[in-house]
């Protein structure tokens, strides 16, 4: 985290009771998708409330590459460029299988159309190039990491 980022969560932190801020114990800061046009999209999806899940590869959490997403932990939602948009608290935690994700979590997500036919083919691009570049096979079995969240500052 930036000295920018590190000021925008100081700046949420010290607007709660010292009992508020005891839940929370983890920190980030970063963007989502790979690319600067879908980062932007989805910070700005984030902040007017569209956007309250996101997924990924269990993959990356089995590999040790990333930390396990964990429920009250705070993120600071960036742009491409690392500027803080808004502060995520993650509220929920889950996994399952690509092939099993609901209708309703393809809403939640806030992309496209919202409709989990949408879901599953920008998802199945995204999640293919994602196991091309590690050597992996892509499978509709492919275990992923389902987070949702809210924005408690922006």
């Amino acid at each position: 985290m930036n000295k920018e980022q590190e000021k925008y969560l100081y700046q949420y932190l010290s607007s709660l009771t010292e009992e508020e801020r005891k839940k929370y114990n983890s920190f980030s800061a970063d963007y989502f998708c790979s690319d600067e046009e879908n980062a932007s999209i989805c910070a700005a999806l984030i902040l007017c409330g569209k956007k309250t899940a996101t997924c990924s590869m269990k993959y990356w959490y089995e590999s040790g590459l990333e930390f396990m997403p964990k429920e009250n932990h705070l993120q600071v939602v960036t742009n491409w460029n690392g500027k803080p948009t808004s502060i995520i608290e993650i509220i929920d935690v889950s996994e399952c299988k690509f092939s099993d994700v609901s209708p309703e979590f393809a809403i939640a997500e806030g992309e496209g159309n919202k409709s989990l036919e949408w879901w599953r083919e920008a998802h199945w691009k995204f999640f293919s190039k994602e196991c091309s570049d590690q050597g992996l096979e892509p499978s509709k079995d492919m275990m992923l990491v389902l987070e949702k969240f809210k924005v408690v500052y922006s």
